[in-house]
């Protein structure tokens, strides 16, 4: 088929170890928002996405061994958007020496070359660290996986993380959390095009909205990057019905409450009141899920007065309810 002036020309850039259900799930988003146009009225251009790679011409091997066929990047002509999916690194700090390498540079510069040509830019998961390597993220605001947070953050001072949300637009560069995040950025990716082919999309492929990646995250994973923010959070696990004073529990590590707040607000990027409530709730949910405690039990167990003010901060915070968690099966 023709490509006419009309078509979204995407490229996806894959690399040696990509994440497998990544690279699958922004193909087949996509390909399924290009079958379905047709049934709107009015239908948005067609999508024609490729993978293209920033090496030669021998195919790409994925994480689990499959091999695919792509494009040099050099030889694939300019595109209007270039999605990088994330890759396979189960620790941070492989991830981080991956892209400090010059087995990297081929990556990141594919990523300059199209930013160069007008093209916007798209990532999740690992590949925010490509976009983040490319320095095309400095001063925006960007997202993460949940648990890659504070090795994104030490080394990429200049972007506003928020590894709370799932999906960030900005008007040239869209990042995205974890993993099977790589879905929402890509019915992100068709609803800046056409909010209702994305509607049409996520029901075909029965995507559920999920605004926040808060729910998902394990505050003690995240704190042992920082030894005294580990020992902050045990501590606080320990006494976790207690009430609590940031400077009795500073004094009881012995550093001052100072010294505490900014290696908590370092490593996970909030304040040790925040983290202290993101470890009640995650304690709350599981109580909710696994008891049949009241709520007012639930509540007084993880540190709060009352029910209510649990249940608020469940539906401000998790954008959930208890009785959504106590009917999950």
């Amino acid at each position: 088929m023709s490509v006419t002036v009309s078509d979204m020309r995407v490229s996806v850039l894959v690399v040696d170890q990509v994440f497998d259900s990544g690279l699958a799930a922004v193909l087949d988003v996509l390909r399924t928002a290009d079958a379905l146009r047709g049934e709107l009225a009015a239908p948005p251009p067609a999508w024609k996405v490729r993978c293209v790679t920033p090496g030669g011409g021998a195919p790409v091997r994925t994480a689990a061994g499959h091999l695919v066929d792509a494009v040099p990047a050099a030889e694939a002509g300019p595109a209007e958007l270039l999605v990088v999916p994330g890759l396979w690194r189960p620790r941070a700090e492989g991830l981080t020496a991956w892209v400090a390498s010059a087995a990297a540079e081929p990556a990141v510069e594919a990523v300059l070359a199209a930013r160069a040509q007008g093209a916007r830019l798209a990532a999740a998961c690992a590949g925010t660290f490509v976009l983040a390597e490319a320095g095309v993220l400095d001063g925006l605001q960007a997202t993460t996986s949940w648990w890659l947070a504070p090795a994104f953050r030490k080394r990429y001072p200049r972007v506003e993380l928020d590894e709370t949300r799932m999906v960030v637009p900005t008007p040239r560069v869209t990042t995205a959390g974890a993993a099977l995040a790589h879905l929402d950025l890509a019915l992100a990716l068709v609803r800046a095009t056409s909010p209702a082919l994305a509607e049409l999309t996520s029901r075909y492929l029965i995507l559920d909205s999920r605004p926040s990646q808060a729910g998902y995250a394990i505050p003690g994973h995240l704190a042992r990057t920082d030894p005294l923010v580990d020992a902050f959070e045990r501590r606080l696990r320990a006494r976790l019905d207690e009430p609590l004073g940031i400077a009795d529990v500073a004094r009881e590590l012995g550093v001052s409450e100072r010294t505490l707040q900014r290696a908590v607000r370092a490593a996970l990027g909030v304040t040790p009141i925040r983290l202290a409530q993101q470890i009640r709730l995650e304690q709350a949910v599981h109580l909710l899920r696994t008891t049949d405690l009241p709520l007012a039990t639930v509540a007084r167990r993880v540190g709060y007065e009352n029910a209510t003010t649990l249940a608020t901060l469940l539906r401000r915070r998790l954008g959930t309810t208890p009785g959504l968690l106590r009917d999950r099966p």
